[in-house]
């Protein structure tokens, strides 16, 4: 294995899956205050799953997005 090469692609995974997930999040949250959904000044209860088949059978991160 070419570590720099695995770790450029990591990366490059890493950047696209937080610009698209920060992107969506945006939409949603959007959407959920236009039709009332939130108010503004909830905390969000987040999870993330990562899978890599055959490697990696399931990551999960947790956390809270305060929106005020």
């Amino acid at each position: 294995m070419d570590e720099e090469t695995f770790n450029l692609e990591l990366r490059k995974f890493l950047k696209k899956f937080g610009i698209t997930a920060q992107r969506e999040i945006e939409r949603a949250v959007a959407g959920a205050l236009e039709s009332g959904a939130l108010t503004g000044n909830e905390t969000l209860i987040v999870k993330a799953t990562l899978e890599i088949d055959g490697v990696l059978t399931e990551l999960v991160v947790d956390g809270r997005i305060a929106l005020s």
